[in-house]
Order: structure tokens, then C-alpha cells, then sequence
């Protein structure tokens, strides 16, 4: 097998082959491997399903993709052959039913990762759908399932949609293995070992992946066995154990097998595969993509979400805040995994020369783009602490605050001919900015890479919500937003700072809510979208939501499950809006706080037509739980 040693960006090669036709082009009698995606397939870095194509291209393979197949057509799936070595099945780069369903359970209309950016291109649950459509094709090919949705879901989780515990999406979708995390090294391991002529049945010692063993296989020596699905689907006591004992073991450096028992079987997830280094991860990013959606949907209005990645820049890998609601401490894990500065120059560039290139990166960054560096020495050789957070609530005494290197990288990507601006539009923390007392980083932030507006994300005013949310408290923004507005008068620019909420996190009632719609008065804010928490299976947040308590701490918390509560918290965070008005109202009376109905300027309502002030009667209040 061709083995990739050369870190230069490559020029671009043909597409992928995606269709007959281009199979028969190419010469081949069959693909090694299938890669069927959720997602319209679009040639690109930020694309996982091309990121693994290209992957295993790089080290030989004959890989064809499969984009949005008719689900209810088997001809469609076998369109491109019976792959030689395994058919690889992912949702795409979002979970199926957060691209498909609102917070509702409404249909979505639009669809970024399809063309045209029309809905309806891929099913519910895709990975499982797509799994189902290839065993009836053929029992006998190897079936490894990855992507955000197969990592998320790759333990028994509880699925917000059909409102239920679900068991793992490895037994669900008959799978021969599972890869969570970003994929890379597990899929080229996988690769190779399918190619020397191991049976998928017996890869049973792949970091990163998840198998099942039968009635009567032992399970590896040093597992943390966990509650069982059928535990954990009649004990929410037990989901929550469950939750906490996989949580403790997500450290590839210290992480123990997990175990988890389902019916007579028992699904059994690897510890994490080890960081990429720089190099490996430049080679990842440098690998010859096209940087465009294939040109069958060039008469259907492309895809939408290439325009926003198209002209940014991945700059790392990895996040330490650790957002309980975020999906990305169970799939890319804590640890910054960082391209080179050497690299990123490259690619920036590579951008330079290509069409409708502008002259604007639009962004460099990751999950937070100013974190480039491990938050403590001891990261970097033992991974997280698995029983605290580095910087949310409270920062860590270890924590270590520095941009320097990412100032250096900025300053080199400026310096690119052909570039004249460089943008951050990824989210920064800013509590972690205000921790850096070693470079002038906000001013820098400030007068080179803002475009008018600075996105942030302080989510909530109560510190009762931002506690469970695992961030900073709201006085922390509020320096935040003092010291950056005193950056930009010092500077002479008139920027803005945009900041997001989120309305019925666990731990948000109709008191936190009122608290919120006050700050977001006294503060001029008036949010035009409103982010209403999704459990997306896998989080902190979503073991909240489900079992009514914290798993790490054991502490109760409130969670505001009723559509009528989480209609009336949404409207009090968009509270000057007319239509608004009557939701307002009935939410201010349902916990006596008549005194916000007026014309007083601490008002947030006015009075119906021909009342003073909040003097109609309270209605009965709901039992705080």
C-alpha cells in the first residue's frame, strides 16, 4: 500500500468517483470501499465523509462515495458495485434527526448539507436506514458505521425524538464496528487490516472503535462494566451511572475498555485513539481535495454549506471549555490537537488562487478558536482530569492563558499575498481571553479580525443555568463586554458584540427566564434568533434533561420539559416583540412578577389595552420542582 509522506498541499485530483459512470472512467472492476453519506458530497477538509475518502485514497484504496441515496430504492445502493473490502456508512457531519427535525420535532425545511439547501435528502436515523438497506444487499460485507451520529449514539443514550432510551446504534444498525471520534486513525488501521486478510469479526483492538461480543466471549481484561440497557432504560438512576462511568474513561491515555451489556450481548467500546501530532494533522488537511461539491449539483443550486467553510481555515482540533450541552468532549475529546503555522500559511495560500477568493479569510479556528495550546502541561501527556473542568465554572488553578502563538499565526496569515483580511468567526472564549494578562490579544482582536460584529456566547444570566452549562458566570461576560467596548473606542472602531442565549436548559425555569429577558434589558441586547436547547444524545446536558439530576455530582435539577413552559421562556428572551406580548404577560404572572408589565422604563411589557400595569389577577402557579 502507497504510504503519504509528503506534507506539501497536493494538487487537486478528480473528484471521488459517485456514479457509474465514473467508476467505468476510472477502470475499475470494483471499489475497495463504499462510503455512503447523509450529506451531499462536497470535496472539502471540513467534510468528514471526504475526509475519510481521502484518507484511505492516500494509502491506496479505491474508494467510491455514495451521496444521499434513495433509501427506498436497493438498486441505488448497489449502484456502484459490491465494494472489495467493506462499505462505510456515516449520517453525515451532523446527526440525521438535529438536520432533519426543529427542537419541535417539525420537519426542517432547509438543508445546508444538501443541495439546493432543500430538506427532506436524507431519512431520520440515516445510519441505521442505510445499514439496513446494505444487509439486505449482502449479509456477508463488512459494515463499520462513524460520524458524529454513530459516535454519539454508540452506547444505550436516550433519543429526545421518539422520547425513549435507545440501545446502541451498533446493535440497532447490525454493524460489524463502530469508529467514534474524527475517524482517521481508526478507519487507516481498520484499512490495513482488512487488506492483509483479517476478519472484520476479529479487529477487536482498534482505539476509538466499539465491537460486540456474543454470549460467552470473554471482554477485555481491566473493563469498567456499565449498567446494562435494560437497566438503564427502566432506572434513570442507572443511565445516569452509566453516564458518569463512561464519562470518567474518555482519556486516551488513561482510558479502560467499557462494557455494556444488551440482551445476551455486550457492546464494548475501545479506550480513545491517541492525539494526532501537528504533522500527522497537517497531512490530514493537505491531502489534494477538490474544495468543491461535485458537479452533479451544479444545476441544483450547489450546497449551501460549502459557502461557509470555503474560504476558512481549520486550525485545530479539540476543545477544553467543555460545554455540558456541546457534543464535542464525547466526540473530539479535550485535548488541542493543532495544525502547523507552516501548514495553515500554505493553505491560505492555496485559497488565494482559487475562484471567488476575495481577498477575506472569513475564519481561522476549531470548536474555540483561541485555544491553540494546551490549558496545562499536564494535558499534553495525560489528557484531562476525568473529576474537574479547566476553565467552566471557575478556571482551573493550573489553567495556563496564552494567544501568543495564535497572534504569530494571525500575523503570518496577514502577511499571505493576496490576503487583506483574516476573520474570526468561530467562537472565542472570553473567559479565557480576560485570563491572559501576557499579550494584548483583545486589541489585536479588535483591530484586525473582526468584521463589525464579535460573536460570543455567554448562554445564560443565572448562575444557578451557566453552572450547569459548565461556563463562567454572566459578570464575566459583562467585563468582557466593558473591556472590548473600551478596546474599541481606544482603537477608533465602531464594533459590535453579539452574544447567544439559549432558553430551557436544564436548571431554567420561568424565574432564570425573567432574570435573562432583565439582563438582556438592561444590557440593550435584543437577540433576533432564539437557540432553545436540543438533547442531542451523548452530552452532560441530555443526562440532565432525562434523569432530572447532575451524574457527576448527584445533585436534582429542574427541567423544563412542557412545550407551553419552553414557548414562554423562548418568548421572554425575544420579550419586545408584539407578538410576544401575551406570552410575556401570562409568563410574568404565572411567578408574580407583575411589577415588568407597564410603561416604566424596567418594564418588559406594556398592559393590555385599558389595564394598569400587571393588575390582573396571578394565575396559579406551577410547582417548582
Amino acid at each position: 500500500m502507497r504510504k503519504k509522506t509528503s506534507y506539501r498541499i497536493e494538487e487537486p485530483r478528480a473528484f471521488l468517483p459517485a456514479t457509474p459512470e465514473e467508476i467505468r472512467e476510472l477502470g475499475w472492476k470494483e471499489p475497495d470501499f463504499l462510503l455512503i453519506s447523509g450529506d451531499a458530497y462536497v470535496d472539502h477538509p471540513s467534510f468528514g465523509p471526504a475526509v475519510i475518502g481521502r484518507v484511505l485514497e492516500s494509502r491506496g484504496f479505491r474508494v467510491a462515495i455514495l451521496p444521499q441515496p434513495d433509501w427506498n430504492s436497493l438498486e441505488e445502493f448497489a449502484s456502484l458495485g459490491k465494494p472489495r473490502l467493506g462499505v462505510l456508512v456515516t449520517a453525515g457531519n451532523l446527526d440525521s434527526l438535529l438536520s432533519n427535525r426543529t427542537a419541535a420535532g417539525k420537519p426542517r425545511r432547509s438543508d445546508s448539507y444538501s443541495p439546493g439547501g432543500k430538506g427532506g435528502g436524507r431519512p431520520d436515523r440515516a445510519t441505521l436506514v442505510y445499514c439496513n438497506r446494505i444487509r439486505q444487499l449482502w449479509k456477508d460485507v463488512p459494515l463499520i458505521i462513524g460520524g458524529i451520529e454513530a459516535s454519539l449514539r454508540r452506547f444505550a443514550h436516550y433519543d429526545y425524538w421518539s422520547r425513549k432510551v435507545r440501545r446502541s446504534l451498533l446493535m440497532d444498525s447490525r454493524a460489524d464496528l463502530l469508529i467514534y471520534g474524527m475517524g482517521e486513525l481508526q478507519i487507516a488501521e481498520i484499512a490495513r487490516l482488512l487488506e492483509k486478510g483479517v476478519p472484520v469479526h476479529s479487529i477487536r483492538n482498534v482505539p476509538g472503535t466499539c465491537y460486540l461480543l456474543k454470549k460467552g466471549e470473554e471482554a477485555p481484561g481491566k473493563s469498567v462494566l456499565l449498567p446494562g440497557f435494560e437497566e438503564v432504560e427502566q432506572s434513570k438512576d442507572a443511565f445516569g451511572e452509566a453516564f458518569r462511568l463512561a464519562y470518567e474513561q474518555q482519556n486516551p491515555f488513561s482510558g479502560r475498555p467499557l462494557v455494556q451489556p444488551s440482551g445476551e450481548s455486550r457492546v464494548v467500546q475501545n479506550p480513545p485513539p491517541r492525539p494526532l501530532s501537528s504533522e500527522e494533522l497537517d497531512a490530514v488537511y493537505e491531502l489534494p481535495y477538490c474544495r468543491a461539491w461535485h458537479p452533479r449539483y451544479d444545476t441544483r443550486g450547489g450546497v449551501p454549506a460549502l459557502e461557509e467553510v470555503r474560504f476558512s481555515l481549520v486550525s485545530q482540533r479539540g476543545c477544553f471549555g467543555e460545554c455540558s450541552f456541546c457534543s464535542l468532549t464525547f466526540h473530539q475529546g479535550r485535548i488541542i490537537q493543532k495544525r502547523s503555522v507552516a501548514s495553515l500559511v500554505r493553505e491560505a495560500e492555496l485559497l488565494t488562487t482559487l475562484e471567488g477568493f476575495k481577498g477575506y479569510i472569513h475564519d481561522v479556528g476549531g470548536p474555540t478558536a483561541n485555544f491553540r495550546i494546551p490549558p496545562c502541561e499536564k494535558q499534553a501527556s495525560t489528557g484531562g482530569c476525568p473529576s474537574k473542568r479547566c476553565l467552566g465554572p471557575e478556571p482551573c488553578s493550573r489553567l495556563k492563558a496564552d494567544h501568543q502563538e495564535y497572534l504569530e499565526l494571525l500575523e503570518r496569515l496577514r502577511e499571505v499575498p493576496g490576503v487583506t483580511k483574516v476573520f474570526i468567526r468561530s467562537g472565542i472564549r472570553y473567559d479565557y481571553l480576560l485570563l491572559d494578562a501576557k499579550t494584548n490579544f483583545l486589541e489585536e482582536l479588535c483591530t484586525h479580525h473582526v468584521s463589525g460584529q464579535l460573536k460570543v456566547a455567554p448562554e445564560h444570566s443565572s448562575f444557578r443555568v451557566t453552572r450547569l452549562m459548565g461556563k463562567p458566570g454572566i459578570q464575566v461576560f459583562s467585563e468582557f463586554a466593558k473591556r472590548y467596548a473600551a478596546t474599541n473606542r481606544r482603537i477608533g472602531k465602531e464594533q459590535y458584540l453579539v452574544p447567544y442565549f439559549m432558553s430551557s436548559h436544564p436548571g431554567s425555569g420561568l424565574r432564570e427566564a425573567v432574570d435573562l429577558a432583565e439582563f438582556l434589558r438592561d444590557g440593550g441586547y435584543r437577540p433576533e434568533q432564539v437557540q432553545d436547547f436540543v438533547p442531542t444524545p451523548g452530552t452532560l446536558s441530555t443526562c440532565m434533561y432525562y434523569t432530572g439530576k447532575h451524574p457527576l455530582t448527584g445533585e436534582e435539577v429542574y427541567v423544563p420539559r412542557e412545550e407551553r413552559e419552553k414557548l414562554l421562556q423562548r418568548a421572554l428572551m425575544q420579550y419586545w416583540m408584539p407578538q410576544n406580548y401575551p406570552l410575556v404577560r401570562e409568563a410574568l404572572r404565572e411567578i408574580g412578577r407583575g411589577d415588568l408589565i407597564g410603561r416604566g422604563s424596567k418594564c418588559l411589557v406594556p398592559p393590555e389595552e385599558g389595564v394598569r400595569g400587571g393588575d390582573l389577577p396571578k394565575k396559579k402557579r406551577s410547582p417548582r420542582k
